[in-house]
């Protein structure tokens, strides 16, 4: 630990450099994936203006549990289902994946075909769940 010490004040203006990327690389990640909201700024979407809830897990994860009204549409075909949501384009989506990881990808891929209003579920159904909210399963 006495080396890593000596090592920052040796070298103090290569370590800000490192940390001034770290920092933009962070920045700009958080800024590509869109807005994320809580699992209780996501109840109050759903009930006051009735966004839709767009779950982009597999097929088997989305039977395990759910949000109820959601649409069940996976990641890796997202692209080709895009018309699905074309009826919802006015709005507001709500991104769900199983945790939190996944739907900066799908944001980007809605934002590119036009839709403007997505967010993203910060920590996913996991989340959702661990904040007691109530999920279907069927």
């Amino acid at each position: 630990m006495d080396r890593l010490f000596e090592f920052v004040v040796n070298h103090y203006i290569l370590v800000s450099i490192f940390v001034a990327l770290i920092l933009a690389i962070l920045a700009l990640e958080s800024r590509r994936g869109g807005a994320k909201i809580s699992a209780q700024g996501a109840v109050t979407l759903i009930n006051r203006e009735e966004a839709v809830v767009l779950d982009i897990r597999d097929r088997k994860d989305f039977g395990e549990g759910r949000i109820t009204g959601s649409i069940n549409i996976p990641l890796s075909g997202l692209k080709d289902r895009l018309n699905e949501l074309n009826k919802h384009k006015e709005k507001q989506i709500v991104v769900v994946d199983k945790m939190g990881q996944h739907s900066a990808m799908a944001v980007k891929q809605l934002k590119e075909a036009g839709f403007s209003d997505v967010v993203r579920l910060n920590g996913g159904i996991a989340d959702w769940k661990a904040n007691n909210l109530p999920v279907v399963k069927k």
